[in-house]
């Protein structure tokens, strides 16, 4: 997903589309807050019909999206995993389908910018079919939905998911009889082991208009239909948002006038008054009752459950994840079992993999390639051999490998947003609460994933210290791995120093936003905790294969061409004259090499990258104990990514972003320069 993220800013609208073409989109403001319309610039035919794939967070939609269409998204064990729309054509049973992969939608009524963005798709695009998906540990919550989805109209299939799981705690849910009363097929699925899915692709060619008979009462209803009534004869879904207006929705209005104008919109606004004059109680609470007894009437009905289940180890491992006192021992052993696996494994792997395939190449292209400029121009400090190809498959890789192994299977063990509870006092005290925490957290998984999922904030204080936060001292997944990499070599004392000044400054950054930035209301603590579950192999395998490829396809063209970069500039003078330039402030003020000017400029294109070299500068020496400290500690907090820049740009406005990335990076050199005194008067080295 990392280099589609970029590619989505780099490209307008949305690209041509064929059989094996994905398309990832987010979805535009246009005009209002609460219109958002997507344009499709493909030339589809009328043959295609669309798929919404749709349901709660963290029920398996985007494993359902990749079960169906052969193509990959990612796909982990916590909410906010798909925060964008996924968009790809396929043939299921001979028919021609563009299947849509959403973010995680509670109902339709809207509590936030990725459930307005899902929301704005059914309403413009009006899918053929809706597939929506059930975790069957959460069926009250998804047929909350499926009451809001049965009264669009649209033919729908429902995915019931995870039934191996509520298997296990003796449960039972009979979905024929759950078919039967909806109207629409139910099948039971084991999406990440692919069970289920050949039914899946049967129901949908079967797929029909359910049994909407959730009744408000007499009054409610007729009101609804006088309202219906009045909306204009074209607009889509008439009771739907009758409905809508009369629970006030915060968006619709806007989307309304922006489709019929001002004027209809206060005429229905008007009568919406009118009738909740007429009644007596408070009309929303009425409607969500008939909703949660019809909701409690037909789970009752269709579930069975055992009176002794077994016991849930899962659970007892949940609960002490995120209690106070034995969540942290947990944390650092959690951490302390990645860092053996880098610094053991990892780089013993690397240095095998060099070894062997590294050192009889450049051996041989060192005997047979004589001139000068070409032997250095391949395999020179600036090679794009060795400082291109090289570095990112025999240095980097291998520890990528292995970290995103025992990251894949922290993410699909359920670990993160327990995670999240734990670290929420901490957040708190920076002026982060509620649905901030999570993204926030996944900065340590990607940063652009990370920023583009603060849209789910409603203060913009709290969009904008979570963007600063994640792009300022928190590595992502790679990153982590290679600082781990790095201060591996010195030593788990290095590792804890480096790590704890992150933890401090990232701390004190937010305590200082929170302090100069006008307060705002927040949002609660609300974080959806998925079951904790065994990681399945072949789930992480596959996530591992994924994430590698697309560091493959994104970063080593990156490294091929900052070498050719570094190495023209290099033999033009230009590179000498800049080190020239600020030696004082590496050497005397940061206590650096001046080699280290080619780590931060390579910080600008990838990260991985500046942290390949700094390892190929350890290796001849050019570190010590202290400047690898110093080196990391500065790397990470330097100038974010090109796609997470492009990510800050899409929430904040180029201005703020490009503010934002200046106070960055002067901070780094600040802090950096600053530990490096304080070390070296310590230390004494």
């Amino acid at each position: 997903m990392w280099y589609r993220i970029r590619d989505k800013f780099l490209k307008s609208n949305w690209q041509k589309a064929d059989m094996t073409t994905d398309i990832n989109v987010r979805t535009g403001q246009t005009g209002t807050r609460g219109v958002r319309k997507l344009r499709d610039n493909s030339s589809s035919s009328n043959s295609v019909k669309k798929i919404a794939i749709v349901g709660l967070p963290n029920t398996g939609k985007s494993q359902i999206f990749n079960n169906l269409t052969g193509k990959y998204s990612l796909v982990a064990n916590y909410p906010l995993t798909t925060v964008e729309m996924n968009k790809t054509k396929c043939l299921i049973d001979g028919q021609t389908y563009e299947v849509i992969d959403t973010p995680g939608l509670h109902c339709l009524y809207i509590h936030s910018e990725e459930e307005l963005i899902v929301r704005d798709m059914i309403f413009s695009e009006k899918p053929d079919i809706i597939l929506q998906c059930f975790d069957a540990n959460q069926l009250k919550q998804s047929l909350t939905l499926t009451a809001d989805l049965l009264e669009l109209g649209i033919p729908m299939v429902i995915s019931l998911n995870a039934i191996d799981e509520t298997a296990k705690k003796g449960i039972w849910i009979d979905s024929a009889g759950l078919s039967h009363t909806l109207g629409v097929p139910v099948i039971e699925s084991i999406a990440i082991n692919g069970l289920g899915t050949k039914d899946l692709k049967a129901a949908i060619g079967k797929a029909r208009r359910g049994k909407s008979n959730l009744q408000y009462g007499k009054l409610i209803d007729d009101g609804i239909s006088a309202i219906s009534s009045e909306l204009p004869e074209n607009i889509p879904f008439k009771r739907k948002i009758a409905i809508l207006l009369l629970l006030n929705d915060p968006f619709l209005s806007d989307y309304l006038t922006k489709e019929y104008g001002r004027e209809k919109v206060t005429q229905l606004a008007e009568q919406v008054s009118r009738f909740k004059r007429q009644f007596a109680g408070h009309l929303g609470r009425a409607m969500n009752n008939k909703r949660k007894h019809w909701v409690n009437e037909l789970a009752e009905k269709t579930t069975r459950k055992q009176k002794i289940a077994p016991g849930q180890f899962s659970a007892a491992f949940g609960r002490l994840s995120r209690h106070p006192v034995f969540g942290i021992p947990i944390l650092l052993m959690v951490i302390l079992i990645m860092y053996l696996l880098v610094v053991n494994v990892a780089n013993a792997v690397a240095g095998l993999m060099e070894h062997a395939l590294w050192v009889p190449v450049e051996s041989k292209i060192d005997s047979l390639v004589t001139v000068q400029w070409l032997n250095d121009f391949l395999i020179g400090d600036y090679g794009v051999l060795s400082l291109g190809l090289a570095n990112a498959f025999l240095t980097i890789l291998p520890i990528l490998t292995i970290f995103f192994i025992a990251f894949n299977i922290l993410e699909d063990i359920g670990y993160i947003p327990n995670l999240c509870v734990l670290t929420r006092r901490i957040f708190d005290k920076i002026g982060l609460s509620g649905s901030a925490i999570m993204p926030l957290v996944l900065g340590f998984g990607c940063k652009t994933m990370a920023t583009l999922a603060t849209k789910s904030l409603r203060s913009k204080k709290e969009i904008y210290i979570a963007i600063y936060l994640i792009a300022f001292a928190i590595p992502c997944a790679a990153q982590m791995a290679l600082n781990m990499s790095i201060l591996g070599r010195m030593g788990v004392k290095a590792f804890a120093i480096a790590f704890s000044v992150l933890v401090f400054v990232e701390i004190a950054a937010g305590v200082v936003l929170n302090r100069i930035l006008k307060e705002e209301e927040r949002s609660d603590f609300l974080q959806e905790l998925p079951a904790i579950r065994l990681p399945n192999p072949k789930a992480v395998i596959v996530k591992t294969y994924y994430r590698l490829w697309w560091f493959i396809k994104e970063a080593v063209p990156v490294f091929i061409y900052a070498a050719v970069i570094l190495f023209v500039i290099d033999k033009a003078g230009i590179l000498g004259a800049v080190k020239n330039l600020l030696s004082p402030v590496m050497n005397d003020f940061l206590g650096l090499p001046v080699q280290m000017v080619d780590a931060l400029i390579l910080c600008m294109a990838r990260h991985e990258a500046a942290a390949g070299l700094i390892i190929k500068l350890i290796k001849e020496g050019q570190l010590n104990y202290i400047q690898c400290i110093v080196a990391v500690t500065i790397t990470t907090m330097f100038v974010p990514c090109f796609a997470n820049i492009m990510a800050m740009t899409k929430e904040l406005g180029a201005r703020r972003a490009i503010t934002m990335a200046v106070i960055i990076n002067a901070s780094a050199f600040l802090i950096a320069a600053s530990l490096n005194w304080v070390l070296v008067g310590l230390l004494g080295q």
